[in-house]
């Protein structure tokens, strides 16, 4: 009779001794976009100015982080799925979540800008899920994908920039460039239609950015 193999010891914090280098600046960008979130909902309750910049800052933050964990994962070879999917979800945090927060603190919060944000973030989401189940066959057997479908979810740190120049001219709340229409029982305020166009440009599948 064979005396069954003991179960190995299972170590404490197991899969935090599993992140590589790059996983690590993946966290950061998604510190990044938690904190941008946290600034934009501490502004509404203070408004305060430099907590609002502050929140936009943590966008390019948040996007440095980024570009350099997918460099590191390949200067040091450190590619894997858990990285990929730590990747999307820290992204949807600061590049999805975080942007429409801060449009919301800035004053985009009518009903149809609600939609407006929602359709945003389902699109970053979207874009993101396509690329990670496409990735494999954009790649052609590369180390890396060739060219992006659609606009990267990143982009969206221009959306912020446009926030916090408009913060810092005043022009936010209730001076918020553009003004506010009313359509039907809601309002709209024009500056929205850039996160609308954001959005149908990250899940284009016609347009094709090459990744260099």
């Amino acid at each position: 009779m064979t005396t069954p193999s003991p179960v190995p010891a299972r170590k404490h914090f197991s899969m935090i001794r599993g992140f590589h280098l790059a996983d690590v600046f993946t966290l950061g960008n998604a510190a990044c976009g938690v904190g941008a979130v946290f600034l934009a909902m501490a502004y509404m309750a203070s408004q305060s100015l430099a907590q609002f910049l502050w929140a936009a800052a943590l966008a390019p933050a948040a996007f440095i982080f980024d570009v350099f964990d997918g460099r590191i994962a390949r200067w040091r070879q450190t590619h894997s799925a858990l990285g990929r999917e730590l990747d999307s979800l820290a992204d949807v945090i600061s590049f999805g979540v975080a942007p429409a927060a801060l449009a919301f603190a800035a004053g985009l919060s009518g009903g149809w800008d609600c939609l407006i944000l929602i359709y945003f973030v389902c699109c970053g989401v979207s874009r993101l899920a396509r690329y990670n189940v496409t990735a494999e066959a954009l790649s052609e057997g590369a180390d890396k994908v060739k060219y992006f479908e659609g606009t990267p979810i990143p982009t969206s740190v221009v959306l912020v920039g446009v926030l916090a120049c408009a913060a810092w001219q005043g022009r936010i709340g209730d001076a918020v460039w553009g003004g506010a229409w009313t359509l039907g029982p809601w309002l709209l305020h024009p500056l929205a239609l850039l996160f609308a166009l954001s959005g149908t440009l990250m899940i284009s599948k016609t347009l094709r950015i090459p990744k260099f």
